[in-house]
Order: structure tokens, then C-alpha cells, then sequence
């Protein structure tokens, strides 16, 4: 069990236990028909507040996927790389490929943030997010940069589809945004073009592998 449920249900069983102790009663009679002595509405809330109060917070939501299963979710920092560079074009290099949530008329242009840490969102909360910032976060990524989303002129996810939650955010804050992305190594401050005109995968799209045709591009590295 991850951290915090783990912590929950041990609040819970702890405290259930020693009202059942101080009841005096048999099990079966308790359970069916005197629960909320045990465990009340308020009891969950006394819980949920103090591990507020402790710090959790939505910190470990967050980032649970990376902790959890590295194998899995790749950080956007990660060293190795899911896609090789192909063609150069008028001082581009295309550094990856993924799929186009919402059709623009003009693809997007801007320098990449790779986001993985809440450090990273609490440093954006407080002093804002450039201008022309184009996010690249992994499959978790749309929980952690939920609360700055609309700040970005565009999001990169290297997981996901056009349908995960990061997806229905990117539809209702209108963030030009790429899920299920395969890209090059990038680093901070490189400069990218995101290809939204690109059209969004149609809807048997992650069925019969006919996705992957929204480009990325990265500016003034020609080989």
C-alpha cells in the first residue's frame, strides 16, 4: 500500500479497534448496527485534516506514479531517449512525435520546461510561468501542473492519450497539448515547435496503432 492510504487506513483501523475495545460488546452487534460509533463522518475528516496538517498535502499524488513505478513512467529529465532525431527542415530538427489534442490553425513555438518535481510547480505558483513556456511532463504530469496549467503556451506529455485526464484539462483551459509523445533528449530552455495543427487521433486510433503523427520540432539545432 502507497504512503498516505496506507497511513488513512491505519488511523482508521487503530481507532475503530479502540472504540470496539471500549464497547464491550460482541463484534456482530457492532458492526451492523452501531458503526458510526466506531468510525463517524467527523473521524474521516479529523484524519484527512491531520495529515493536511502534517504536510502531504497533494505532494505525494502527484508524483506517486514516478516513485512507484520508475520502469514505467519516465521523468522528463530521464537520460535515455524513445525516439531517434530524423529530418532537419529550415533550421529544425524533428526531436519527436505524439498525439494532437486540440487542432490549432498554427503550431506552437516556445522554450521547454521539463517538469517532474512539486519544487518546480511551487517555483511557478509563486513568480508565474514565462511566457511561451511549452511544458514536458510525464503520465502523472497533469495532476502535478493542474494548478499552472493554463499558464503554459503548450504541454508535451510522453504518456497518456487524447482521452486521459490531462487531455480533458488541456480541452477546458484550451492548452495547445501532445499526449502519448516519444521524443529526444531535450533540455531546459531548448527551444521547440509543437505540431497542433496536426489532426487528433480518431477515436480507434490507440487500438489499431494509427497514432503519432503530431511532430515535434527543435529550433536552430540542424544537423
Amino acid at each position: 500500500m502507497l504512503p498516505l492510504p496506507g497511513r488513512f487506513n491505519s488511523a482508521v483501523r487503530e481507532l475503530a479497534a479502540k472504540r470496539f475495545a471500549a464497547a464491550g460488546a460482541r463484534w456482530k452487534d457492532v458492526v451492523f448496527e452501531r458503526e458510526f460509533e466506531l468510525f463517524s463522518l467527523a473521524d474521516a475528516q479529523a484524519v484527512e485534516q491531520e495529515a493536511l496538517d502534517s504536510g502531504y498535502r497533494f505532494d505525494f499524488s502527484a508524483t506517486v506514479s514516478l516513485e512507484s513505478e520508475p520502469d514505467k513512467y519516465k521523468r522528463p529529465q530521464r537520460d535515455a531517449t524513445s525516439f531517434a532525431a530524423e529530418g532537419t527542415a529550415d533550421g529544425r530538427t524533428q526531436v519527436g512525435v505524439g498525439d494532437n489534442v486540440i487542432r490549432k490553425t498554427a503550431t506552437v513555438t516556445g522554450p521547454v520546461a521539463l517538469i517532474s518535481k512539486v519544487e518546480q510547480v511551487m517555483g511557478f505558483l509563486a513568480d508565474g510561468v514565462p511566457d511561451g513556456t511549452i511544458a514536458v511532463i510525464d503520465d502523472s504530469g497533469g495532476t502535478l501542473t493542474a494548478p499552472i496549467i493554463e499558464g503554459f503556451a503548450g504541454v508535451v506529455c510522453l504518456g497518456g492519450t487524447v482521452r486521459s485526464h490531462l487531455g480533458i484539462l488541456a480541452r477546458e483551459y484550451d492548452v495547445p497539448t501532445l499526449m502519448n509523445c516519444k521524443i529526444d533528449s531535450l533540455s531546459d530552455g531548448d527551444v521547440v515547435e509543437i505540431e497542433v495543427t496536426a489532426a487528433p487521433p480518431a477515436a480507434d486510433a490507440y487500438e489499431t496503432g494509427d497514432t503519432g503523427h503530431a511532430r515535434i520540432w527543435l529550433i536552430g539545432n540542424e544537423g
